[in-house]
């Protein structure tokens, strides 16, 4: 091993003792992609003249307007209120099966995820829709909970998906392709929660509860329905068929769509000038928060390509006898423990940098890995002690809320586990991310 693998390979384990004692993670790769050059060449100027070039050539591209345009779609469609349209007519539909109404949050979430993409922004949503229904008609709490944070994360993988773009970007991979590949594990996951949630019912109706009757819900007749439904279907129509149909790029889509929700949201007068601009500031604060990190990615992947680390750990992973799917299943086993402690975003950032290069070099498709990457950070959404969805949903309940973490974890526990099962599936069938392609 050289010296300048060593160098990579300290940079990484202080980098895991810097994220770890609190630092961002976008502000600990900067400063260790700094220093690591600067070691590297010996060369203080040559460390900063890298810099100023990464930060100007990172984001310039015209695909990263992508980013805003997405995310204020998302952020617009969350404050209309059209999450609680999905839901209303999603009960309706199965308020009279056993587990209705949390079957009805799985598909509301599925709906609503085709138009967001955001799984903080569904979270938020349906704690504030789904909860006080469930909760009125029975349901546990830890149920009542657990399904909106299973259910929530289907914003990540239904397209149009904000990790997806952010994958693309890193990768240099089609954005379109990538939404196209999440149908099917988005449709599949969806299915394996209804049926969970059913098999939950009939075996521990003790658990799940909502045995209290539903007939005091209003019944909405088909002219109330379309009306709701509607605008979702004409908004995903605009969004996902511009895309599919080869009439936008995702970048043109996400201003089309950014401009579709907000004129759903005039007609229905559902929001307000101070509305809007809590929106517009949420989303310039998101906007920021991702090109930043994007920006320090590129920084760290120049210092280990400059270091020689991702061509060297390949070859010694070759001489190994590691195959493809040995390293992918390495890969699967890190990004869910660095969900322990990480957001989805920055486990992404960290990864991809010093695996893709080595399944690069196997020809893995890397529209296959992009489901499973996303599929792996998202089940550590769920899971303690960071859980990131799992703390959007108690801050969203509220500080009265008698609802703990630890019932929220429990709720969500079986629904991780079920993404687990899809994740196998996907990894074991790679058809079902590249059937549509």
């Amino acid at each position: 091993m050289s010296s300048s693998v060593e160098i990579a390979f300290a940079s990484i384990g202080l980098m895991l003792v810097l994220i770890y004692s609190g630092m961002h993670v976008a502000i600990a790769l900067s400063l260790l992609s700094f220093i690591g050059v600067w070691v590297l060449r010996g060369n203080f100027d040559l460390a900063g003249n890298m810099m100023v070039l990464a930060f100007k050539d990172s984001i310039s591209d015209y695909i990263f307007g992508v980013v805003p345009l997405f995310v204020l779609m998302g952020l617009v469609v969350s404050v209309a209120g059209i999450g609680r349209d999905t839901f209303d007519v999603a009960q309706q539909f199965f308020r009279k099966i056993a587990g209705g109404l949390g079957i009805a949050t799985v598909a509301a979430n599925a709906i609503f995820a085709a138009i967001t993409g955001i799984s903080i922004a569904s979270a938020a949503v349906f704690t504030k829709v789904a909860v006080p229904e469930m909760l009125r008609h029975g349901y546990t709490p830890h149920f009542a909970v657990g399904v909106v944070a299973g259910s929530s994360v289907l914003g990540m993988l239904i397209p149009p998906s904000l990790l997806f773009i952010l994958y693309g970007i890193l990768t240099e991979q089609s954005i379109g392709s990538l939404f196209i590949a999440g149908i099917i594990p988005g449709i599949l996951l969806s299915m394996t929660y209804a049926i969970g949630i059913l098999v939950m019912a009939r075996t521990m109706p003790g658990k799940i509860g909502g045995q209290q009757s539903t007939v005091d819900m209003p019944i909405m007749g088909w002219g109330e329905i379309a009306g709701k439904l509607l605008p979702i279907l004409a908004l995903i129509v605009l969004v996902l068929g511009g895309i599919y149909g080869g009439i936008f790029t995702p970048t043109e889509a996400g201003a089309a769509g950014a401009a579709g929700a907000l004129l759903i949201a005039a007609v229905k007068r559902r929001l307000s000038w101070r509305d809007f601009w809590q929106v517009l500031v949420q989303t310039g604060h998101t906007t920021a928060s991702i090109c930043f990190l994007i920006i320090s990615a590129s920084l760290y992947s120049r210092m280990l390509a400059l270091s020689g680390m991702p061509n060297w750990l390949g070859q010694e992973v070759l001489g190994a006898g590691f195959g493809p799917d040995g390293i992918v299943l390495s890969m699967i086993v890190i990004m869910v423990l660095l969900g322990t402690i990480l957001d989805s975003s920055s486990i992404l950032l960290l990864v991809l940098p010093i695996a893709v290069p080595i399944l690069t070099g196997m020809e893995v498709d890397l529209i296959w890995l992009g489901v499973i990457a996303i599929l792996s950070v998202e089940i550590g959404l769920l899971t303690p002690p960071f859980g990131i969805a799992v703390f959007v949903i108690k801050a969203t309940l509220g500080p009265d809320s008698e609802i703990t973490l630890g019932q929220i974890f429990m709720g969500a526990f079986p629904f991780a586990l079920m993404m687990a099962t899809v994740l196998g599936l996907v990894f074991l069938f790679p058809a079902l991310a590249t059937a549509l392609l």
